[in-house]
C-alpha cells in the first residue's frame, strides 16, 4: 500500500510519471549535498579552521604561582577526586583526579559545577525578599527574624509535622547532615529528597 502511495503511474503514452515523498530532492541531488557535505566538514578539519589542544605547560601559564590540592568532591557521600588549583587561599579552577581509586578519572556533572557554587556571577550573595512583586536585598537579621517567626507561628499552630524539608542535590553531604540534624531537633520526620520526587 505504501508502494503504492510513493509510486503512481500514469499512462500518457509511453511515459511512466513516478512520484517521490520529497519531489525537490531527487537522489542526484541528495548525493550532491552528500558530497559538498563531506567536503566541507573536511575542510573545516584543517589546521586553519581547528585549534590545537592546549599542552599542560600552556594550562599552567595562566596561574604560574598556584598549588594543586588533591581533594574529595562534597556533593554527595561517593567521594570522587578532585585536584584543585588554589591560589592564596582562593579557588581557580579544578580537574578530575586521574588516579582516584572510587572517581577513576571521571566525575558527574554536579561534581564538575562544583567550582560554580563559589565563582559563578548568578550565585545568590544576599537574602532576597519578594516585596510587591520585585525581589529586594533584605539583611541577614531581618531575613533569620522573618523565617524563625514564620516557622514558630507554623509550629504553634500545626505542630512539629508541618514542616517538611527537601533536600536538594546541589548541596554537600554536609549540609544534608545538618539539614537532618534540624529536622531531628524541630521534631519532625518528614525529610525528603528532590532526587526522589
Amino acid at each position: 500500500m505504501a508502494q503504492r502511495k510513493i509510486r503512481s503511474s500514469s499512462s500518457v503514452g509511453t511515459k511512466t510519471s513516478r512520484v517521490t515523498l520529497n519531489p525537490k530532492v531527487a537522489r542526484r541531488s541528495f548525493l550532491k549535498l552528500s558530497a559538498a557535505t563531506a567536503a566541507l566538514t573536511g575542510a573545516a578539519m584543517t589546521t586553519r579552521m581547528t585549534a590545537k589542544a592546549a599542552t599542560s605547560a600552556a594550562t599552567k601559564a595562566a596561574y604560574p604561582d598556584a598549588k594543586t590540592v588533591r581533594s574529595v568532591c562534597t556533593h554527595c557521600a561517593v567521594g570522587c577526586g578532585i585536584q584543585a588549583e588554589v591560589r592564596n587561599g582562593v579557588w581557580l579552577r579544578q580537574e578530575v583526579a586521574q588516579d582516584h581509586p572510587v572517581s577513576r578519572g571521571g566525575y558527574c556533572c554536579k561534581g564538575a559545577s562544583a567550582i560554580d557554587m563559589v565563582h559563578s556571577d548568578k550565585r545568590l550573595k544576599n537574602p532576597m525578599k519578594r516585596v510587591n512583586g520585585k525581589w529586594q536585598k533584605i539583611s541577614w537579621d531581618q531575613a533569620m527574624s522573618e523565617i524563625a517567626a514564620k516557622l514558630t507561628s507554623i509550629r504553634e499552630k500545626d505542630g512539629p509535622d508541618a514542616l517538611h524539608l527537601n533536600g536538594s542535590a546541589k548541596v554537600s553531604t554536609e549540609m544534608a547532615y545538618l539539614q537532618r540534624k534540624f529536622a531531628a531537633f524541630w521534631g519532625s520526620n518528614n525529610v525528603d529528597h528532590q532526587a526522589r520526587i
